[in-house]
């Protein structure tokens, strides 16, 4: 018999070994029964002082919990019909996996190196502030998500089967934790193994993955999509082609702007990273003075405010992790968070983002048509870039003299390892963003006593949230003018995070081969 039950454990209870069996027996009244407990998802609650573990689970009475199998379906697809896929990120991964599975066999087109590749390039952005234009934190194997915090979160529902890629995830290597954690993540440190898992089993099936490989063209006969052309010279017949770029392939826009492909701009968000000690975050969150609970995760949190009709939230929060630096080509600074797996670092980092609507914020570029929204976004990065000091130094300032609009006469240690350079943000970023954002800080002190402090630097830019363009798309997931062409994942606006491209991208696959 199997009865579903849920529990809440106090932090006394959640340190006792055995407790949570214990609990069980005593709710049901089972006794000297024997069963067995399933745990089928694990939060924690600490909006109040008295700190709850929140268990949903399954108890089997009489019998043992059943052992999970994470196999799929992947078949040899080695003479099978092929299926273009351009980026090999999150997308493009589960769009290549379902190929496998759906007995097409994937050619995966991706402009930057493998994980063990990269390595050395973004040594080299960090250590020499040398950005490589095909090969840095958002272009390669595993695209921007490998070297992340690996958060899975998602509240794209119905978009897909978000167990689906959990456990495809598991059954490449993360930690079935993933799939009981009301917020999971993987990690920065574990990510580009699981890359490289999926890499070797669509090898070993039969698909191929081509790096170093950018599209620089598309040949294009009576709107249908003919053929693609890598790296100005080689040329490649295709039926069907599944664009999974990433929200950071600007040169990709411009192709199809320039090709007169129907483009859309789209609203997004920019602002700023704030870097707070994480003992800090954790005391407000858990309301202790000293060191957390031990059996407390470094703390998170999530924040949002409306400040002239425009929303100021907290984006990509990465509690016990490090800033980065995520430029893609010379001339620009932009900044993201990720997180080790065990998220133990000193620091916490969130994207502190205002909305931009490009239909009414940003008239002066209403020239560049479809793309002044990245018109928009490459102003800021160059203006970061400068402001720091032409290198990937970033600007920085102290959060509360941002807010009291006065420069910082030095600055807080930092995760971000180029380096800062004390710079005038609140006079600096446009009053669109800089307003919104003084006033949102101010704000979220009052949500968080202790959040609003001299103890945590403003990074700058947070820029790429998400992509400021959308190709559309019909029902069919296909490209209204081009036949062939099927835009995916972030890149085309349609997800926002490694599980909602995922999905995207196996509908993406299940849609390319429907006319095959």
């Amino acid at each position: 018999m199997i009865k579903n039950l849920q529990l809440r454990l106090s932090l006394t209870e959640e340190a006792q070994e055995g407790s949570l069996k214990n609990r069980t027996a005593q709710f049901l009244g089972l006794g000297d029964q024997a069963f067995a407990v399933k745990i089928l998802r694990k939060s924690i609650d600490a909006r109040k002082p008295e700190i709850v573990f929140n268990y949903k689970l399954a108890v089997y009475i009489g019998e043992d919990a059943p052992k999970e199998n994470y196999a799929f379906d992947y078949k040899d697809v080695s003479k099978a019909k092929p299926v273009h896929i351009i980026g090999f990120g999150p997308a493009g991964m589960w769009a290549a996996l379902r190929c496998l599975e759906l007995g097409y066999k994937p050619i995966v087109l991706e402009r930057g190196k493998d994980v063990q590749e990269r390595r050395r390039d973004l040594k080299a952005i960090n250590r020499d502030h040398i950005v490589g234009e095909d090969s840095n934190y958002c272009f390669g194997e595993g695209g921007a998500g490998t070297y992340s915090d690996g958060k899975l979160y998602t509240r794209s529902l119905k978009r897909g089967d978000v167990r689906r890629v959990f456990e495809s995830l598991v059954h490449h290597g993360a930690t079935e934790q993933i799939l009981i954690d009301a917020h999971p993540h993987i990690g920065t440190n574990k990510l580009p193994k699981i890359v490289q898992n999926i890499r070797e089993t669509i090898i070993e099936c039969g698909g191929e993955i081509h790096f170093n490989s950018k599209v620089t063209d598309f040949i294009i006969d009576k709107n249908q999509l003919k053929a693609i052309i890598l790296d100005d010279t080689k040329e490649l017949e295709t039926k069907r082609v599944i664009l999974a770029t990433g929200h950071s392939a600007r040169d990709i826009f411009e192709l199809l702007h320039k090709k007169n492909i129907a483009l859309k701009a789209k609203s997004f968000a920019m602002g700023v990273r704030v870097e707070h000690p994480q003992h800090i975050i954790d005391s407000i969150q858990y309301h202790c003075s000293g060191d957390r609970n031990k059996l407390l995760p470094a703390a998170a949190y999530s924040l949002v405010h409306q400040v002239k009709n425009r929303g100021v939230y907290s984006f990509c929060m990465c509690p016990g992790g490090f800033i980065v630096p995520a430029a893609t080509a010379p001339g620009e600074v932009v900044v993201n968070g990720m997180s080790p797996s065990k998220r133990n670092n000193l620091y916490a980092n969130s994207g502190i983002v205002v909305e931009i609507n490009v239909d009414e914020d940003i008239p002066k570029l209403e020239k560049f048509g479809a793309l002044k929204g990245l018109e928009y976004q490459k102003s800021l990065e160059r203006l970061a870039f400068t402001s720091g000091g032409r290198t990937q130094t970033a600007p920085a300032q102290r959060l509360t003299d941002f807010v009291d609009g006065k420069l910082s006469s030095d600055l807080n240690p930092t995760s971000y390892q180029p380096g800062l350079k004390s710079a005038p943000m609140h006079s600096l970023l446009p009053k669109l963003i800089g307003s919104r954002l003084r006033q949102g800080f101010a704000e979220f002190g009052k949500k968080m006593h202790g959040y609003h402090t001299s103890e945590a630097n403003i990074i700058g830019v947070e820029s790429r949230t998400s992509s400021p363009v959308t190709i559309p798309r019909n029902e069919h997931l296909e490209h209204p003018q081009i036949k062939g062409l099927f835009p995916c994942g972030e890149g085309g606006g349609y997800a926002g995070g490694i599980v909602s491209a995922a999905m995207d991208g196996e509908r993406c696959a299940e849609a390319a081969v429907a006319g095959l």
